[in-house]
């Protein structure tokens, strides 16, 4: 899984919203049974308001059983919940991706694959059970996102049984409102928005770790589990470092909004449920980092 791809996945929502948009690839059977995970949970407070930061893996097999313990405390104790964003209509979304993802014109995705990595990439492609030239017409980081996400939805990963589809579920059974933090067209225009160069280098390098994409998404899932975001901070964020635009357009500059909007919502009362990507709670330029630098005092709640 290429550097960029491990970032997205514990960083960007936008991976829910893929499947509808690429075509169905083949899944394995996934394994059913349950176990614990204890992921890393955190909390910012004040006289009269809380909020709970807790970073998501946004697909995941079934049978973790991560939303009991402090994680299901703190949610009951909220009052509302907080996401990246909220999911819009499948069809919408689908436009919406679809508009910035793919051209009616212009050469053929192939063409813009540096030479020497063009079989590679075919070979990715029809993989997944499809046509060599079946994203012809996809921009790079529509492409890049396709092969990030299919291939982990083989080994059996599903949005379904993400953290937001679950806390999402769980706030309309209890009568939580549920809020964004981005909306969808921030979020398909950050990677639309990306130089076509930074796109080419997104599709290339998840082309040449994929075959690595099961060892390299077992290792963050377990690293989450076990609530280590030193780890995660280490595998999902360091690696950026050799793709400053990606890494300032997905991670730094969102951290710091995101650390503001913490901030500004300690003024008022009450009790909030924040869920965002792992990738945005590990590491020197994330939120918790951000906060902790502006002088608010960050609590990691230990269970």
């Amino acid at each position: 899984m290429g550097m960029i791809v491990k970032s997205t996945l514990g960083a960007c929502a936008l991976f829910l919203a893929l499947p509808a948009c690429a075509g169905e690839a083949p899944q394995a059977p996934a394994p059913r049974a349950a176990n614990d995970a204890d992921p890393a949970l955190w909390m910012v407070r004040d006289a009269d308001t809380t909020v709970y930061l807790f970073g998501t893996i946004h697909v995941l097999k079934p049978g973790l059983t991560w939303f009991d313990e402090a994680v299901k405390t703190a949610f009951d104790r909220s009052d509302e919940v907080v996401l990246e964003l909220v999911m819009p209509d499948p069809a919408a979304m689908q436009a919406l991706v679809m508009s910035q993802g793919i051209r009616a014109d212009g050469p053929p995705l192939t063409e813009q694959i540096p030479a020497d990595k063009r079989a590679a990439y075919a070979k990715a492609v029809t993989d997944l059970g499809l046509p060599a030239n079946a994203f012809d017409r996809m921009r790079p980081w529509f492409a890049a996102t396709n092969l990030s996400l299919l291939p982990l939805q083989k080994l059996g990963y599903d949005p379904a049984n993400g953290p937001e589809t679950v806390i999402t579920a769980a706030a309309k059974a209890a009568g939580k409102p549920v809020s964004g933090l981005e909306t969808a067209e921030q979020q398909i225009g950050y990677f639309a928005g990306l130089s076509e160069g930074a796109q080419v280098q997104f599709l290339t390098s998840t082309v040449d770790e994929l075959p690595e994409a099961q060892a390299t998404m077992t290792k963050m899932v377990g690293d989450w589990a076990a609530g280590n975001p030193g780890a995660l901070a280490e595998q999902m964020n360091e690696s950026l470092k050799d793709s400053p635009e990606v890494a300032k357009v997905l991670l730094t500059d969102r951290n710091a909004r995101w650390a503001k909007w913490v901030e500004a919502r300690m003024a008022r009362p009450g009790t909030v449920f924040l869920a965002v990507g792992a990738g945005h709670l590990a590491g020197a330029s994330s939120v918790l980092a951000v906060l902790s630098r502006d002088k608010v005092k960050v609590t990691r709640i230990t269970y």
